[in-house]
């Protein structure tokens, strides 16, 4: 039973299977798949088959298990869904559901007697109630014998139109993890059934080919895997690649879905059947997002839904959506905001799946090299009654942003330019005073914390914006040359692997320790804020050019903190570097100057911006301008 293929008609009609942990997965993803309590230890035979022991109770109401039915009332035509459990042993199975507060209500069960043959059971449950939230699951209780669950899925009652998927990943240099993911698509005939094309636009300057894993992944893909090697155009480049190829170069019912992946993620390949099926039973066109578990903790949901604040034009999560969950502390039942339905503006391109209507639709993404991409397409779908659903249950595992220095990095220039541009395409708002607040708030940090490098990308971000959309396309290859070019003339962002490779301190522990104490009532705060302007506009100790003051840990680099010495080395918030940071009076006064006119000369012309930007949407996201570029 346990290996018996499913038919093509119910295959058609499987919303979700149930799963279970690979054996090469950790102990830690377990939780992801069981909810098991402290004493009992299900044995997992296979993917789709697992025995609970004896005089036991085991909750299929877990992450990856349970059906996230709020998702499919809301967003497609399913009204009912049946439960088919395959089951020997002797025992019961009981079902239930969730309301949107998290309360639990006992649904229907069957006893289990099946010592000798397998029993299939079929549960028909309506989806009625679940408009605003709530999951559906199983349980399983034991007698005194075992009792093995295999095969179990979440079925339609009618079949759904068969969709093909083209899979497209950019990769820069991340070879392993790349492979990883080509080899975890070819492992389940399931996967490999909806999944007609796989493109990988390899722009690093180490080759996908090379490495030694590759040949096992191309034979298991087959014809279906075509490696484009490119310049570095970005994940912007590298994304737009597939959906290029998969529109330009592939007809409708060989390639229907175009399904991106990140390079440096750990798949579950099941979460490609679900994206797959929820875009073929959608009501009405969506994008299908999936969320993002913590690679470093993978028992943890990182993200389970983002949103565009327009107001501001900046990410954050959805209302209502947990951060940082580790389902390996609290489960699914015992975690009330869970239950409820979170809806998300744009999913990050991790994992995200666009049927190809909405690509013809839309358009080709934006020429922005990284960073708002993912946000600026859904934000122009949205504009054509296309949402963005981020649906869970459908995951893959990522590095966690809490370990990016992205706001301080070279990326900050993208962050700023592309928030800007997406700004201006798609923001209802007047948003020339918040965003002249915000700006100058921040050149003020960067000056006192000594960070003149990213300020001064900060700048070229704001100058390059009000340059106008001509020069998009051609920053997508020259952008990050000039950007690294400049960001090497400033000290703080020339780093060395440890604050070992400096000179000792010259403050003695005893006051390092008072000064990077915080100041917490708020006249404090303005009190060191005042000082550490006047100090920034004297000439620094000549000692302190040569020799650190003090060493400052990543969390402790506090613009208060820092603006109120001379020099300091800081670590990076990744640990792989640190930085001697001197403070230069005559770099503050040019980059503080250079802040004030760029703000005034943005809030001037930003309606000219916006009417720019808008007419040039068109030709920005058009096939035939990235035709030019690839060609």
């Amino acid at each position: 039973m346990a290996d018996q293929a499913i038919s093509k008609p119910d295959a058609d009609r499987v919303l979700q299977r149930v799963i279970l942990p690979r054996d090469t997965d950790p102990l830690d993803v377990r939780p992801l798949y069981l909810d098991e309590p402290e004493n009992v230890h299900s044995h997992v035979a296979s993917r789709r088959d697992v025995e609970v022991p004896a005089s036991s109770r085991v909750s299929f109401a877990s992450y990856f298990n349970a059906f996230p039915a709020s998702y499919w009332k809301r967003w497609t035509v399913v009204e009912d869904v049946t439960l088919r459990v395959n089951v020997r042993g002797a025992g019961r199975v009981e079902v239930y559901r969730s309301k949107p507060n998290g309360d639990i209500v006992h649904l229907t069960g069957a006893p289990v007697h099946a010592e000798d043959e397998w029993q299939t059971l079929e549960f028909r449950l309506t989806l009625t109630p679940f408009e605003d939230g709530g999951w559906l699951w199983f349980d399983v209780f034991t007698e005194n014998v075992p009792l093995r669950v295999s095969e179990a899925v979440w079925l339609s009652d009618q079949p759904l139109p068969t969709k093909k998927i083209a899979v497209g990943i950019t990769t820069f240099n991340r070879l392993d993890d790349c492979v990883a993911s080509l080899i975890a698509l070819g492992e389940d005939p399931a996967v490999l059934d909806v999944v007609s094309k796989v493109f990988v636009a390899d722009q690093g300057s180490r080759k996908i080919r090379e490495h030694e894993r590759f040949a096992e992944a191309s034979k298991a893909l087959g014809e279906r895997l075509e490696v484009i090697e490119q310049g570095n155009l970005g994940g912007a480049g590298g994304f737009t690649r597939a959906l290029y190829e998969s529109i330009e170069h592939t007809k409708p019912g060989t390639v229907d879905q175009i399904l991106l992946l990140d390079d440096d993620i750990a798949l579950e390949p099941d979460s490609i059947l679900r994206s797959n099926m929820f875009a073929r039973a959608a009501a009405k066109p969506v994008i299908v997002g999936s969320q993002m578990l913590n690679m470093q903790a993978k028992s943890r949901l990182h993200t389970m839904g983002e949103v565009v604040d327009l107001a501001t034009c900046v990410w954050r999560r959805a209302p209502g959506a947990v951060v940082d969950h580790d389902f390996g502390v609290h489960s699914l039942r015992a975690t009330r905001p869970l239950h409820r339905r979170i809806d998300s503006t744009y999913n990050g391109w991790w994992m995200c799946l666009f049927p190809r209507e909405v690509v013809e639709r839309v358009g080709l993404p934006l020429p922005l090299f990284i960073k708002c991409d993912d946000a600026e397409y859904s934000l122009r779908a949205l504009a054509d009654d296309i949402p963005t659903v981020t649906l869970p249950g459908s995951a893959v595992w990522h590095e966690p942003w809490t370990d990016k220095n992205d706001t301080k990095d070279w990326t900050v220039y993208f962050h700023l330019r592309n928030r800007l541009i997406m700004a201006a395409l798609h923001s209802p708002y007047d948003l020339r005073k918040t965003l002249v607040t915000q700006g100058a708030r921040v050149a003020f940090r960067r000056l006192m914390s000594m960070e003149y490098s990213t300020l001064a990308l900060e700048m070229k971000a704001l100058e390059d914006f009000m340059a106008g959309p001509d020069k998009l396309f051609d920053s997508l290859s020259n952008g990050l040359p000039e950007v690294q070019r400049l960001r090497k003339q400033y000290t703080d962002a020339q780093f060395l692997p440890s604050a070992r490779e400096f000179p000792p301190p010259t403050f003695d522990m005893v006051r390092a320790e008072e000064m990077l104490r915080p100041p917490v009532h708020p006249a404090k705060i303005a009190l060191r804020a005042g000082k550490a302007l006047v100090h920034n506009l004297r000439t620094p100790d000549p000692a302190a050019v040569e020799r650190p003051q003090v060493n400052i840990p990543a969390n402790g680099a506090l613009w208060f903190l820092l603006g109120n010495l001379d020099s300091a080395t800081v670590s990076n918030a990744d640990g792989s570097g640190v930085a001697f940071r001197r403070r230069d009076p005559k770099v503050f006064r040019e980059l503080a100057l250079q802040a004030a006119h760029n703000w005034r000369r943005l809030s001037a012309e930003w309606p000219k911006l916006v009417e720019q930007y808008r007419a040039a949407l068109p030709e920005l996201t058009s096939v035939e301008s990235w035709r030019k570029v690839f060609s």
